[in-house]
């Protein structure tokens, strides 16, 4: 007896509840966002604190502009200071070597140059053989019945089976378009060594340029220091002075106004040598909370090098730059992609080899038999084969995508080009900015130990004078703050002539080291 089927409405109804109930499933996500856009956003969280996905929770509204997020525990632990020698005072080379081995920023490129290798290898697969194997397994099993006026009759089937191939794909020729792809990944791969070291060149600037200007934060704390004592000796000449009764209360005053001032300029140079030793331990790329020891730098003169004129280092900087051997790698990987590109149009021969096994039986049980056969029947079996196939595929039509993919290509090499010509001018720049730079450091230097040798010579006469009664304490004020002044522009202009050398190498690519 056959069952009924079911009514076509039945089929229809189901079918549009099923197509409601998924067409809600996407907008009813629009509770996951903010409910408001003058509201704030009110995340749900973990027991542990952490956000997770979901609605905002409808209890314990929070204030209308509360706009802080909960804390994440996750978040919360801060890396741990470095392990440094506590008793040791690290040189310029010493912190050089610290930085390029914790900055993230080395391990940063140092991964984008191993991905760029391993983009190489992953093209050259292109010239192997491709090997896959396949294994399937069904069964299937069925019941059927029928009602007859002779009687009712009875059936079932079972089938099983399995299935096992396996299958090669060899490329043989297609025109260079694999060596083109290869030859790309591999000018790739140079652009990103490139960038690797212009990463080591750039942590080797910021270190060295942060140490000068700490130790100048450092000199310029210690002449404040000095011209406090100067303060108070000047303040204590004032207080002998009037107690001989030879002085004035005025002059008293102005003493006393003068070393708050120099107070205050110490305070203010040491806050400066705070925020510039935080620089240098930023630029190290370790934990803002180590606290390594600096050596001092040692004073030595300037070198005659940097005095060299712009025109006998431009060329050997524009032919050593990594920015500018990047762009030149790039250039050469996208007219490589012209190549690949243009291999797109021609045709490719290949080999294909593929060989199966597939076994099954069938067991058939009817009811009543049939005849004088067996109420039972079962049939086993299995088949292998293979083949090997040598062809050729011509693109005929495409609907313009490899022309398309062509003048991309084009395109891009001739962007590749103009970027090239537009780096090797700004090398240039580069380099002139910094060796004009360096020429006005070393001037300004050159004028500032003068500076420094003629306000000590003004100050030592002018608080002589004041302490012997034939100066005034206004002359000796006015000497201590330009001798600070002096020795301050001193710091600066030797610093700064360092300085100035190390982005003088870092423009002509020639900062490998500590400078």
């Amino acid at each position: 007896m056959r069952l009924p089927e079911p009514p076509a409405a039945s089929i229809a109804a189901a079918a549009l509840a099923t197509a409601v109930a998924l067409a809600g499933c996407a907008t009813s996500s629009i509770d996951l966002a903010p409910e408001a856009s003058d509201r704030p956003w009110q995340p749900q969280t973990s027991a542990a604190g952490d956000i997770v996905p979901g609605a905002a929770p409808s209890h314990a509204p929070r204030a209308p502009h509360d706009y802080t997020l909960p804390a994440s525990p996750a978040l919360a632990s801060v890396s741990p200071p470095a392990a440094l020698d506590a008793t040791h005072a690290y040189t310029l080379p010493e912190l050089i070597d610290l930085a390029e081995s914790a900055n993230p920023l080395t391990r940063i490129a140092w991964n984008d140059a191993r991905n760029a290798a391993l983009a190489v290898g992953i093209a050259k697969t292109a010239y192997l053989p491709h090997l896959s194997a396949t294994a399937m397994g069904a069964y299937q099993s069925s019941h059927g019945s029928t009602s007859t006026p002779l009687g009712t009759g009875s059936s079932d089937t079972t089938v099983h089976g399995t299935i096992s191939a396996l299958s090669l794909q060899w490329l043989l020729f297609d025109f260079g378009g694999r060596a083109a792809r290869v030859e790309a990944a591999e000018q790739a791969s140079i652009a990103s060594n490139v960038a690797f070291t212009a990463v080591h060149q750039q942590v080797i600037h910021d270190v060295t340029v942060a140490y000068y200007r700490y130790e100048a934060a450092r000199s310029r704390a210690l002449s404040a220091q000095q011209g406090l004592a100067n303060a108070d000796a000047i303040l204590a000449a004032s207080r002998a002075r009037l107690k001989h009764g030879v002085g004035t209360v005025v002059e008293l005053a102005q003493a006393t106004q003068n070393r708050a001032q120099a107070n205050l300029a110490l305070v203010q140079a040491n806050g400066a040598e705070s925020d510039s030793y935080l620089a240098l331990v930023s630029a190290l790329g370790i934990s803002p909370l180590s606290k390594p020891t600096i050596a001092a730098l040692p004073k030595r003169p300037l070198p005659p090098a940097l005095r060299a004129s712009v025109d006998s280092i431009v060329s050997d900087a524009i032919a050593r730059r990594p920015d500018l051997q990047g762009a030149f790698a790039l250039e050469k990987a996208n007219r490589a992609k012209i190549k690949a590109a243009e291999a797109a149009f021609m045709p490719k021969i290949f080999l294909s080899a593929s060989t199966s096994y597939a076994s099954g039986g069938t067991s058939i049980s009817a009811l009543p038999a049939i005849g004088d056969q067996s109420p039972t029947v079962n049939l086993n079996g299995s088949r292998y084969g293979g083949g090997v196939f040598l062809g050729v595929t011509i693109p005929l039509y495409d609907g313009g995508l490899r022309s398309a993919v062509l003048m991309q290509a084009r395109n891009d090499a001739e962007s590749a080009s103009a970027r090239l010509t537009r780096t090797k001018e700004e090398a240039v720049r580069q380099v002139v900015a910094a060796q004009n730079a360096v020429q006005t450091s070393l001037a300004s230097h050159d004028a500032a130990k003068a500076l420094v040798d003629a306000a000590q010579t003004s100050y030592d006469a002018a608080l002589t004078a004041y302490r012997n009664g034939v100066g005034s304490v206004t002359d000796a004020t006015i000497a201590q703050s330009q001798l600070l002044a002096a020795k301050n522009a001193d710091v600066d202009s030797y610093c700064g002539a360092l300085s100035a050398a190390a982005s003088l190498a870092l423009a002509t690519g020639t900062i490998g080291s500590a400078q």
